[in-house]
């Protein structure tokens, strides 16, 4: 039975994972939750129901708030700082399912890449921010990083082991968002309701707007990159409106291997928790029959330019893709508040990119040094509008 903690476990992913746990009770153990202390009642029945030896909240105040909810049931609970780091490293757990959303979900992802858990990885934060030293302290301790992110766990399941030098070219898909056909003209007026209204997936709010913005991509062709050891001129990113393909391996051979499934993410979830088995599942099946079409296209420039800022990145090294993150949590933010219109997220991400040298990042006090000086200037972008 493999015991598993959640970081961030009353938000979208965490609580899907725990929907496939709850369906296969006889495979694993839940030992510890996480979340961040918005939804005490929520987390509240999560551990009366899963009964989770130790329970990790970011503050005091929201242990508090906790405790309120479960009177009369007995709870390990630890706060403050540190808490969540403690929980990831924890000798109860040997899978850590990292599902915070933010950058907030790299230090208790690292701890658990440190103290060698295997890691199922949904805060793409994470990689992106510490990319080469992530990778690095993974091999060092032995950790096992498994995406759960449909695209990579998609890649993680063609490539299958294959050395990335059997790896000719690896392809993302993306459906497109909600305004893959809207006028360029009129994206100025978009809201953030309209934004938030995902074609495809549901989603928590931030990864919402980066599907909009199709910076999700954008930090996706980053994540891929480092996960997977192949250099940017071998990834590509193509949208693909009906989301049944997720991703594509292209071998030296010429040989291509495209996982295909319904979009849901419980299916990424479920193999990353089983893993290397595979869970009966009681979903939708894929009807090939019943699908009219395929269809794959290049991501206009024009319409979703985080795509070239991407490659800019990738280029450039020496920190910049902990400058295009942070940049977009502040601009997302931004919009969401109805401080910058939905065109400005990727201009503030363009601009910090311009003005904010990035360094090279040897440890972790390196990253959040130039994710502060990037924060500072899309800050002051955004208050300019």
């Amino acid at each position: 039975m493999k015991k598993a903690a959640i970081l961030g476990s009353t938000g979208s992913i965490g609580t899907q994972t725990l929907d496939v746990i709850r369906g296969h009770p006889d495979r694993f153990d839940v030992v510890g939750l996480s979340a961040a202390g918005s939804s005490p009642e929520k987390l509240a029945a999560q551990v009366r129901e899963f009964h989770p030896g130790i329970v990790a909240v970011p503050s005091p105040a929201a242990e508090k708030e906790l405790r309120k909810h479960l009177k009369g049931f007995a709870c390990r609970i630890d706060s403050g700082k540190g808490s969540l780091d403690r929980l990831a490293g924890s000798a109860e757990a040997d899978v850590v399912v990292s599902a915070i959303s933010g950058s907030s979900g790299l230090p208790p992802t690292l701890a658990a890449v440190k103290a060698g858990k295997t890691v199922l990885l949904a805060n793409k934060e994470s990689i992106v921010m510490g990319g080469e030293l992530f990778m690095r302290l993974a091999r060092e301790s032995g950790a096992r990083i498994i995406p759960i992110d449909s695209e990579h766990n998609a890649i993680f399941q063609c490539i299958d082991g294959k050395p990335s030098s059997q790896v000719l070219s690896l392809t993302i898909t993306a459906s497109g968002g909600p305004f893959l056909r809207t006028s360029l003209k009129s994206l100025s007026r978009v809201t953030p309701t309209k934004a938030l209204k995902h074609p495809v997936w549901r989603m928590g709010r931030k990864i919402s707007i980066d599907s909009a913005t199709l910076m999700n991509k954008a930090l996706e062709l980053v994540e891929t990159r480092w996960l997977f050891d192949v250099a940017a001129d071998r990834l590509r990113v193509l949208v693909h409106p009906q989301s049944i393909v997720h991703a594509v391996v292209e071998c030296v051979d010429t040989a291509a291997f495209a996982l295909m499934a319904l979009p849901d993410m419980k299916v990424p979830i479920a193999y990353a928790l089983a893993w290397p088995d595979r869970l009966p599942m009681t979903l939708p099946r894929l009807d090939l029959a019943r699908l009219e079409s395929l269809t794959f296209f290049e991501p206009d420039p024009k319409r979703f330019p985080s795509i070239p800022l991407a490659y800019e990145v990738l280029r450039a090294g020496n920190g910049s893709q902990v400058v295009m993150n942070a940049a977009n949590e502040v601009a997302v933010h931004a919009f969401l508040d109805r401080k910058i219109p939905f065109p400005a997220i990727t201009r503030t991400v363009s601009g910090t990119l311009d003005k904010v040298t990035g360094s090279r990042i040897e440890n972790v006090s390196d990253i959040f040094e130039v994710d502060r000086r990037a924060r500072e200037t899309a800050q002051g972008m955004c208050h300019a509008h």
